[in-house]
């Protein structure tokens, strides 16, 4: 049921959207969540001027499918696309993409919410700031994140 991919490529959320819902006349409810590259995301130290994101290919499309699963066995959805960009991303690029169907709208919205707060917080995805300066440094999950995934259980 579940739409994984991890790429480099840009992806198009018209198309996505289409392409999960095409002939379908059950679907009651779109949840879709996008998260884009900020400019500057408050780091002290030099501006930020992009993002690297790196994985372990087979490993990360596994854990995505993983958590799809458990997002389909707590909401009646039906149908669920995951996209995950890596690699350089500049500013106002997208990085994510999340859309869950079903026959009610909540139930399509919580489940985005479940996904995007996973990805956000434990998905197998390393994070890069990268400097003006050229340096970089590494991200870790915020306290906000964390907090706002753990209402899911």
């Amino acid at each position: 049921m579940a739409h994984i991919k991890v790429q480099t490529e840009d992806f198009d959320v018209g198309a996505e959207i289409a392409a999960l819902t095409a002939g379908r006349t059950n679907i009651g409810g779109i949840g879709c969540f996008v998260g884009t590259v900020r400019a500057d995301v408050g780091t002290a130290g030099p501006p930020v001027v992009g993002m690297t994101l790196e994985h372990y290919p087979g490993m990360t499309e596994r854990a995505i499918a993983r958590i799809a699963d458990q997002a389909a066995q707590r909401w009646p959805l039906l149908g669920c696309t995951v996209i995950h960009r890596v690699g350089p991303l500049r500013p106002g690029e997208n990085i994510v993409l999340v859309i869950a169907t079903s026959a009610h709208r909540q139930a399509a919205l919580d489940a985005t919410g479940f996904l995007i707060d996973w990805l956000k917080t434990k998905a197998p995805f390393w994070k890069r700031e990268d400097f003006a300066d050229g340096g970089g440094a590494w991200v870790e999950a915020r306290d906000d994140d964390e907090a706002a995934a753990s209402r899911w259980g």
